[in-house]
């Protein structure tokens, strides 16, 4: 394995499926079962999920909804998807640890680095919800922010797309896809992989960022040894 401790940040658009809301039961199953191999085969995983399949507040504030509330709706969203990938990962005899950048006991644990180092240490997967516990911030910006406090070698970063594009390849059949790319040149091409804070966090702090389609079954542990089938950004 190429990597001993990951972030992973999983779309909470995913965990809809085919179901077009919601959390896609199959769809859970899948996600903790890869994420299962990796902590059998003694890797320490750190997870942070979007809420997008239940409330996005930037979504919402388009709609009417006020910026603020909105994002706490869905920081909200994302401890909902938090806990059943817990539950899910649990059913299949893996230790998880719930914190939230929130406090709201007992739904979960308040976050702090050293008690998600320790309970990495100790081979628990740590699932962190609530984003930042800031509006206006995203949850790729909680990714990055997180993945740097619990000191990840890299953030794996599971999306329906299997990498980086030199545009958007569901409307430009001509877009071609990066082995490896810079932040630098996702920066300056203008690419949406995630949002100028998180690309910028993770540049500043030489966290490395993997592109790739969580989606296909099997494709996490493919990335952990090494195969190429995403875009690493470094």
């Amino acid at each position: 394995m190429q990597y001993k401790r990951i972030l992973l940040k999983l779309s909470g658009e995913s965990l809809m499926g085919q179901q077009g809301h919601g959390i896609d039961s199959g769809r859970l199953s899948d996600y903790a079962e890869q994420i299962s191999e990796l902590v059998r085969d003694g890797i320490q995983v750190a997870i942070v999920i979007g809420g997008g399949n239940i409330f996005r507040g930037l979504s919402g504030a388009a709609e009417g909804f006020d910026r603020y509330k909105g994002d706490q709706m869905g920081m909200l969203a994302t401890v909902i998807n938090s806990l059943a990938l817990a539950s899910a990962l649990d059913g299949k005899g893996i230790s998880t640890r719930v914190m939230t950048s929130i406090r709201m006991e007992p739904v979960g644990e308040f976050y702090s680095q050293p008690k998600a180092l320790d309970a990495l240490n100790n081979g628990q997967v740590v699932i962190i919800s609530g984003g930042t516990g800031n509006p206006y911030f995203t949850t790729d910006t909680a990714s990055a922010l997180r993945g740097i406090e619990v000191k990840a070698d890299v953030m794996l970063k599971g999306t329906r797309v299997d990498g980086v594009y030199t545009a958007d390849p569901e409307k430009d059949p001509s877009a071609t896809k990066f082995d490896t790319i810079t932040f630098d040149e996702v920066y300056n091409r203008g690419l949406k992989v995630m949002d100028l804070t998180a690309t910028t966090m993770c540049k500043e702090n030489k966290l490395p960022v993997m592109v790739f389609n969580m989606d296909e079954k099997g494709n996490l542990m493919k990335v952990m040894r090494g195969e190429n089938i995403g875009t690493l950004i470094k």
